[in-house]
């Protein structure tokens, strides 16, 4: 059996709780897990009486387990075993073959991010930084420029302090897609696990550069690097936990 057919198999067996919790695993499972039909088993066990209209409700089976189901216990993570203090990060970019940004970034750098967006970058990436969500941004200084016409790629790699050991978070990906709304490039890869996790995959790791457009000059100004992992991780916590499950080497 597939991995997709084995998850649509047990996840009729699971309650609510523990079915939401296997939406945050990746994509993949995220979208497996969405189908309204275990939503429909997660509430037949909780209130079986409406599963027996003739007419289906108006709103999904999904929708209405979150709308009357107040949880009664704040499921929270461990401590993580790792901390930004541990990890090191190794960021490299080249336009084409020509490196033009090499650095090795502290895990603390990271956090602290940028405080105080630079002047003159568009209303949408200002609204973004000054945001209350999780990130980790790097502040590029001094900025470079890239011209338009130009493919760029980027490889990270990050280290641990405590053991010298080394993992990949993204080999030489391109920045394929360009936001000009949001004044961002992103490029991403997909995390490789530890074998002690052989049902964690599909995880994406996302890294954007932050610019201003010279429209004069055909060039961007990158002044910031924000990575994410989005797919699983939205919280300082639960990158430490994604980052402790790598396949360190």
């Amino acid at each position: 059996m597939s991995l997709e057919e084995v998850l649509k198999v047990v996840f009729p067996f699971l309650d609510g709780v523990d079915l939401a919790a296997c939406m945050v695993v990746c994509k993949q499972w995220r979208h497996i897990a969405k189908d309204d039909y275990f939503w429909k088993c997660v509430c037949a066990k909780r209130w079986p009486s409406i599963c027996k209209r003739p007419n289906p409700p108006t709103v999904t089976y999904y929708k209405l387990y979150q709308t009357f189901y107040k949880r009664k216990h704040q499921r929270t993570l461990l401590p993580p075993r790792l901390s930004f203090d541990d990890l090191e990060f190794f960021i490299d970019i080249w336009t084409e073959d020509k490196l033009i940004f090499s650095e090795v970034v502290p895990g603390p750098v990271l956090q602290r991010g940028i405080k105080i967006p630079p002047a003159g970058i568009c209303d949408m990436l200002k609204f973004h930084l000054q945001g209350p969500e999780y990130k980790m941004i790097l502040p590029v200084d001094p900025r470079f420029t890239i011209p338009w016409s130009q493919t760029v790629s980027v490889s990270v790699l990050v280290g641990r302090k405590d053991s010298n050991k080394v993992a990949c978070i993204i080999n030489k990906s391109m920045f394929d897609y360009i936001d000009r709304t949001a004044s961002r490039a992103l490029a991403f890869d997909y995390l490789v696990f530890s074998p002690y996790y052989p049902f964690i995959s599909g995880i994406r790791a996302w890294i954007s550069l932050l610019f201003m457009e010279d429209r004069s000059d055909g060039v961007i100004d990158v002044f910031g690097i924000e990575m994410d992992f989005c797919d699983a991780a939205n919280s300082q916590e639960e990158v430490l936990w994604l980052l402790d499950m790598l396949d360190w080497k």
